[in-house]
């Protein structure tokens, strides 16, 4: 038997929160990005990472599974054929929570929760500095290499009249 979430579920029972996240989680693929509570946004997140793995796989059963949860053909369309290319190189993190105040009428903490689009940048290693004294050092083969580079491209075309 399944454990249940600890503390208070969102809205109710754990049905009515399953209900309640699957419309954030359609919500969220259709606008690609919603304003709600933090809670529901913390709450949303999980869902909507899996649900976006399911949408890189691509196959017919991980389409199933979506519609399983979402239950809306137009959010698992956008997910699949939008926002799944656009993700492809991501390894994870594909939401983004931003805190944006209080709701005014009940003071309640609110949140924007959005998909991360911007393509993928990889991160640059830094080269370790080097001593100044090593430097004059290694020019000294380089030169040489590049001479020897130089000798092999003006005997290669030397080697192409002759084959001819």
């Amino acid at each position: 038997m399944p454990k249940p979430t600890k503390g208070p579920r969102l809205g109710g029972g754990p049905a009515h929160e399953r209900l309640l996240l699957a419309n954030l989680a359609a919500q969220l693929f259709v606008h690609k990005s919603i304003k709600t509570t933090e809670t529901k946004a913390k709450r949303l997140r999980p869902l909507a990472e899996r649900l976006v793995t399911f949408g890189k796989r691509g196959d017919l059963h991980a389409r199933r599974r979506v519609l399983s949860v979402l239950r809306n053909k137009e959010a698992t369309h956008v997910l699949f054929a939008e926002i799944a290319p656009l993700v492809a190189e991501r390894e994870g993190g594909y939401t983004r929570i931003t805190k944006v105040g209080n709701r005014k009428g009940d003071n309640a903490p609110m949140a924007v929760i959005e998909l991360v689009l911007e393509p993928v940048t990889p991160k640059v290693k830094k080269a370790a500095a080097k001593p100044a004294k090593a430097a004059p050092a290694a020019e000294a083969p380089v030169e040489a290499v590049e001479a020897e580079v130089v000798e092999e491209a003006v005997e290669a075309p030397a080697a192409e009249e002759k084959a001819e």
